[in-house]
């Protein structure tokens, strides 16, 4: 309808003529969930392939308690999905875009990291030309 604002951006989501969450305030709670070292290291293992919860366990360094926690935060806001096969749970991603986005995070980090390791560059650089030269400027 041309009086609903648009889904993109920072506009009010719309459900039958009803307002729900503004966009920026879902936005906020997504990242909320991605907000958890524990969660990022799944999310990674399950960009790669599906895995058995047996074989995320060894890799995330908790114990199984505090794994299946992480799991259903991921499960609720529908990031991962689950399949069983006999005794065994298997988790895969929703979404290629999650494996997407993990990447694109990856990449900002690295440009962010590397101008900080520029700028500590230049910092060494100033603080060994004044420790070289003692005397400048003084009789």
């Amino acid at each position: 309808m041309a009086g609903d604002r648009a889904a993109a951006g920072g506009g009010e989501l719309r459900e039958a003529g009803s307002v729900t969450a503004p966009l920026y305030q879902l936005k906020a709670e997504f990242f909320k969930t991605l907000g958890h070292p524990v969660r990022i290291r799944v999310l990674e293992l399950l960009s790669e392939r599906e895995h058995a919860v047996a074989e995320i366990l060894p890799e995330v360094g908790v114990g199984a308690p505090h794994l299946s926690q992480q799991l259903a935060v991921l499960r609720r806001m529908n990031l991962v999905v689950t399949r069983k096969e006999g005794p065994t749970v298997y988790y895969s991603l929703t979404s290629p875009e999650v494996a997407e986005l993990l990447r694109v995070a990856r990449s900002i980090l690295s440009g962010v990291l590397s101008g900080q390791v520029e700028l500590l560059a230049d910092l060494r650089s100033a603080a060994s030309e004044k420790e070289e030269a003692p005397g400048r400027g003084s009789t």
